[in-house]
């Protein structure tokens, strides 16, 4: 929840800037009826003095004093008035809805006028919300809510928060703006994916590399110095007499199974834009496995052309132990949200990337190749267990027939030699269809694979 803060409200007295520039800020504010109604006074004052008719000239003055006053009256009313905005949720997926809840505060002395209140909304999420709220009593509280969507993902700023104050009477109204505003974070559409199984562990953890005996004092055990809150029973006396400090034996340590999911944000790699777009089901398929794969109980990161790695902590980019897979996959989604097309035209980074890391699956989301852009993702199969990739050709959805090209079909060729399932993916088609169809592929190539390695994915 941000807070806008206890501002001063519209009829807050003039600051040290001087009382000319709070006069001419309260004549500005008046209406079309107080404007109106000042121009029909000095005329009547006017036809008053040429015609010499004592009271017509009373109403004119009347009607030429009475918007001046109301417009004294509401920029010389002192009050105080604090708002605030609560985002629910703060991050939401293309397509669904989010609540905004508005509060405000009087927290001023005086109750206060009629006040219409207004935020300020970016148009893709929408019209801009006004609310007339009738009179605010001392240290009372209004609130209210509205609904924003968007189909396009993003970060919107919400706000700042406008207020705006009217006399009884509608002569004069002026508006303040708090200073505060949130961001809505519009995440891409994330697709529950099939529980599948090619080879190798459904899993996300394997066997430890580390293993603790059963017994102490065998001769290759391999211990550690002592930690507060170690069970005792674990010291290994033989090591502690060695080294001359208490020592315990390892506990095994399960290992997790890696995940990168490769997404290829080339600018000349897609056609088309909008979200029907190639270059968006490619980032939402991403966002889709990815979530699959963290609720899986891998270790994932998300690698772009670019060489960029997210979330970019522990070793080789993955996410550390000590972070929670919600954090790493708020911020893989928040990447996600944000993400555009790169200027670069080739895959050399990211494979720059793999080259230097360890074994582990590898999910790529790609766009038209060329010869040596497929060469260079056909080497990247060397460094990873089981490899998956879905090829967005450009041909395919430009003409929207739904068949992959020559090229691309020759492309697909050559990372399927490589030890890749790779497969075409046609306008429209949904992920969860194709997560099953690279199963089965993958299946019908036999337990080791095209390329006869081992790995499995889930």
């Amino acid at each position: 929840m941000t807070t806008a803060g206890g501002d001063p409200g519209p009829g807050a007295p003039p600051g040290p800037e001087g009382r000319g520039g709070g006069v001419r800020t309260a004549l500005a504010g008046l209406t079309t009826r107080g404007r109106s109604f000042l121009a029909a006074g000095l005329a009547a004052v006017v036809c008053a003095y040429v015609l010499g008719q004592g009271d017509l000239l009373r109403v004119g003055l009347l009607l030429a004093v009475l918007p001046l006053v109301c417009a004294a009256v509401l920029y010389r009313t002192r009050y105080r008035v604090a708002g605030s905005r609560q985002l629910s949720p703060a991050r939401v997926p293309a397509g669904s809805e989010a609540r905004v809840h508005l509060r405000i505060d009087n927290v001023s002395r005086l109750p206060t006028g009629l006040l219409m209140l207004q935020d300020q909304v970016p148009y893709v999420l929408g019209p801009r919300p006004r609310f007339v709220l009738d009179r605010v009593e001392s240290g009372g509280r209004r609130e209210v809510s509205y609904r924003v969507r968007s189909d396009l993902r993003g970060r919107y700023p919400l706000g700042p928060l406008q207020l705006r104050l009217t006399d009884p009477f509608g002569m004069c109204e002026l508006t303040r703006s708090f200073s505060s505003y949130d961001t809505l974070t519009v995440i891409p559409r994330v697709q529950p994916l099939p529980a599948v199984r090619l080879s190798g562990d459904t899993k996300g953890y394997g066997e430890g590399r580390q293993r603790s005996l059963a017994l102490a004092g065998e001769d290759d055990v391999i211990p550690r110095g002592y930690r507060y809150g170690d069970d005792l029973r674990r010291v290994h006396w033989r090591s502690t007499a060695r080294y001359g400090e208490l020592m315990v034996r390892r506990e095994e340590q399960p290992r997790r199974s890696r995940c990168t999911v490769l997404l290829d944000t080339r600018g000349g790699a897609f056609v088309g834009g909008g979200p029907d777009s190639a270059f968006e089901w490619a980032v939402a398929a991403a966002a889709s496995a990815l979530a699959h794969m963290l609720e899986r109980g891998f270790s994932v990161r998300l690698l772009t052309d670019t060489g960029g790695c997210v979330p970019g902590e522990g070793s080789d980019g993955f996410a550390g132990s000590s972070q929670e897979s919600a954090d790493a996959a708020g911020l893989m989604m928040d990447t996600l949200a944000v993400i555009d097309h790169s200027d670069g035209a080739h895959l050399s980074r990211a494979y720059e990337v793999l080259r230097g890391g360890t074994e582990g699956l590898l999910v790529a989301f790609l766009g038209d190749l060329d010869e040596e852009q497929a060469d260079m993702v056909a080497r990247m199969r060397r460094r990873s267990g089981a490899a998956v990739a879905f090829v967005l050709d450009t041909g395919m959805w430009s003409t929207g027939d739904g068949r992959p090209s020559a090229a691309c079909e020759e492309r697909l060729r050559l990372l399927r030699e490589a030890g890749w399932t790779a497969l075409a993916v046609p306008p429209g088609a949904g992920l969860p269809e194709l997560w099953r169809q690279a199963d089965r592929e993958r299946a019908a190539a036999g337990p080791g694979g095209p390329a006869g390695t081992s790995g499995g994915w889930a």
